[in-house]
């Protein structure tokens, strides 16, 4: 009779309440009682008994967890299926009793040390048809839910309690195993004490506490879902749910990932916000979370790309072995850009990149290949940059004006839950293993440019700022697009179109220079290719394109091809690649000597890398485990193409109507002296110029031409109706 006579509400029903308990009792015992004939009697063709073996096999590898598809039970028993779609809650935990207890049965005479049955954790996963984040309404609350989403972060990892045990401070009285409910509920403390002995004062309010010793706990990390993409209405902003996972959940997925999520719809209390009573108001309102009882991670983002079957391996051996496999590639890439077809055999070769190399000594060569396209507008660049995006394994696209140097390495921020200074990774470290893609790479602000140096060429990112000092990893490739710094490309600026420091140049492998020019015959193709893209009458033909692989099976490909295969080049080969980098060295050095100063793009010992890292590349397409000669003369025609082309850019060359090598070397003889005779700051009459130079036997339309140049250069200036030049640099 204790603690008959305290103030508490008490109420007795007279209506049969016990016996209505004691028939739900029943109910679920029958509902045990079900669902461990499924585990033990469900199968599939004669004697395949699918969960009673996975649940063997899992418990005797130490994974105490069997995953059960829902529509495998609603075969076997509907109303069971029933049940356990509108009230979860109830049913899991019966569930999980059931599959203990089956375990035990099972793995029947268990080594010593291990008599004690785990506990088993049923994860389910259905086929049914995802709904959409924005469809969870109130009717759905402790429903079974499937959703798909992004995890934008994961917390770390933390313990729950699911049995607690406690004492009272004063009568040292100790209340064991309290079960603790599931989910972000707490446990509510008594706040009596009711255990009255004679003699003694009353317990005060509140006086339990909970001893940590005596309980049990289970891990669980709070994820955080952002809804794809593609199910934002139009002008909308994505929104968020907070998804509870527990024991095997977690881990399971990293951010960046598009995860399905199979989980009960629950509510948990809005905290305090503030100061004390500010919100009291709130008591009926619940702020909601999924509960997640099944996860499946798509392919993609966190390269949890699904293991490949025999039938695709077999499928990629033959692929590999068809002799124009590097052509079919370079075809696939973009394929509704017309021609550029060098910039697609660089894309190609960034997609499966060369060989990373550790060496004895602990330093990395990095294996991933940089490219950037410079050129005028309208030259598809940003088309292929999201067709990599699209691609690539891991793929993040970003824009230069739109993205800082934080955004794209790594950030410091101030956590707000424990208010101490967590990382956050930027572009570049999520892109780890794949490719970044930044648009307007010129419109960046130097400052945010310098960031990347690092991240480019020795794949780390080192941050010392707030008291913490990391490096993160990110190997992956940058594929950069830019204009050049007049909008259009200029002949005769030279190499003042490049506005890039030498220092990023040398880390790009290759430099590709797209001018826009005019030409009747590609014109009229060119044409013709977009109007037919855009009648639509593209789609039906463009399925007849020869050998073009198909987006999935390329991606698919070029990860199975970077995951079995880093090829080495040949002993024949690297002689060859070391003869011809001497040649391009000394050719630069002459051509900087007749130019009479240093190139815009460097040659150096980055590039004779870049050379070796295209032609394994090239190996890796044909799955070969060295690169032969024929490797390295493709490697060299197109770097040929790309950067060495790019550098040479430089001078007067063609812009001018010279061509020829004579013309040309007088030019820049006529344009040497003419800054000699007279200083910056001075004028001088352009007749006395042209007399003077006509006096040295030069023709009088080369003088006429430089002067012209050097005024479009904005060297020179006319002055007093056009009679006096007047030098300005």
């Amino acid at each position: 009779m204790e603690g008959f006579d305290d103030p508490g509400v008490f109420f007795s029903d007279n209506f049969g309440v016990e016996e209505n308990e004691s028939q739900d009792h029943i109910n679920l015992q029958s509902v045990k009682k079900k669902f461990k004939e499924f585990i033990r009697q469900f199968h599939t063709g004669n004697f395949n008994f699918k969960y009673r073996d996975a649940l063997k096999r899992n418990y005797n590898l130490h994974q105490y967890w069997v995953e059960i598809n829902i529509e495998d039970l609603s075969s076997f028993d509907e109303v069971l299926a029933e049940k356990l779609y509108k009230k979860p809650t109830e049913h899991l935990p019966i569930l999980e009793e059931a599959a203990k207890e089956l375990a035990d049965e099972l793995t029947a005479p268990r080594p010593e040390g291990e008599e004690k049955v785990e506990d088993i954790q049923v994860l389910l996963s259905s086929d049914a048809h995802a709904s959409n984040l924005r469809e969870l309404k109130s009717e759905t609350v402790s429903r079974l839910v499937k959703i798909p989403g992004i995890v934008i972060s994961a917390s770390g990892i933390k313990a729950k309690a699911t049995k607690i045990s406690i004492q009272c401070r004063s009568c040292r009285n100790v209340i064991p195993n309290l079960p603790v409910k599931p989910g972000l509920e707490g446990y509510v403390m008594p706040r009596k004490c009711n255990t009255e002995q004679a003699g003694r004062p009353k317990c005060p309010l509140d006086p339990y506490f909970i001893i940590p010793d005596k309980c049990k706990c289970i891990d669980y990390q709070v994820l955080k879902l952002q809804e794809a993409p593609e199910s934002i209405p139009q002008g909308e902003m994505p929104r968020h749910l907070t998804v509870y996972c527990d024991r095997m959940l977690c881990e399971r997925v990293a951010p960046g990932a598009r995860v399905t999520v199979l989980g009960i719809y629950s509510i948990k209390k809005i905290a305090k916000i503030g100061r004390e009573g500010r919100d009291k108001g709130s008591v009926g309102v619940r702020s909601s979370y999924i509960r997640a009882v099944g996860l499946t991670a798509e392919e993609g983002v966190t390269g949890g790309l699904r293991p490949f079957t025999a039938d695709e391996e077999e499928q990629f051996r033959r692929l590999a072995a068809s002799p124009d496999i590097y052509e079919r590639i370079a075809m696939s890439i973009a394929p509704s850009v017309f021609g550029v077809n060098d910039m697609k055999k660089a894309i190609a070769c960034l997609l499966f990149g060369g060989s990373r190399k550790r060496l004895p000594d602990g330093l990395t060569r990095r294996g991933d290949i940089n490219v950037l396209l410079l050129g005028d507008p309208g030259t598809a660049k940003s088309q292929l940059l999201k067709f990599v995006e699209k691609v690539a394994p891991v793929g993040v696209y970003t824009s230069g004006k739109g993205s800082s140097a934080a955004g794209l390495t790594a950030s410091v921020i101030r956590d707000p839950g424990s208010r101490n200074f967590v990382m956050e990774g930027g572009a570049m470290v999520l892109a780890d293993g794949g490719v970044v893609c930044i648009d307007e790479f010129d419109k960046m602000r130097e400052d945010d440019r310098v960031a990347i140096h690092e991240a480019m060429e020795q794949q780390t990112i080192s941050i010392a700022k707030a008291g913490i000092t990391t490096t993160l990893n990110s190997r992956c490739s940058v594929l950069a697009a830019a204009n050049s710094v007049f909008g259009r490309w200029d002949d005769t600026k030279a190499e003042d179109n490049i506005d890039f420091m030498p220092t990023i140049l040398s880390r790009f492998d290759m430099i590709f220079i797209v001018k826009d020019e005019h030409d009747q015959n590609r014109d009229i193709t060119l044409a013709k290719h977009i109007i037919s893209v855009h009648m639509g009458g593209d789609s039906a033909e463009r399925q007849t394109a020869a050998g073009e692989l198909p987006l999935t099976l390329l991606r698919r490909y070029a990860a199975y091809c970077r995951a079995r295969c880093g090829p080495r080049l040949s002993a024949a080969s690297a002689e060859r690649l070391g003869a011809r980098y001497v040649l391009m060295r000394s050719g630069a050095s002459q051509q900087e000597r007749q130019a009479d100063k240093r190139l815009p793009i460097p040659i150096t010992v980055r590039q004779l890398e870049a050379v070796i890292r295209i032609s394994e590349s090239l190996a890796k397409m044909q799955l070969q485990p060295f690169a032969t000669e024929a490797h390295v003369t493709e490697a060299l025609r197109l770097f040929q193409v790309s950067t060495l082309d790019a550098a040479m850019t430089g001078s007067l060359a063609g812009a001018e109507g010279f061509t020829t090598e004579e013309d040309h070397e007088m030019l820049s003889r006529v344009e040497k002296q003419l800054k000699r005779r007279f200083a910056v700051g001075s004028q001088v009459s352009e007749q006395t110029i042209v007399q003077d130079f006509l006096r040295q036997k030069y023709p009088e339309r080369a003088i006429v031409k430089v002067i012209h140049t050097m005024i479009r250069r904005g060297e020179l200036q006319h002055r007093l109706q056009r009679k006096m030049l007047y030098r300005l640099s």
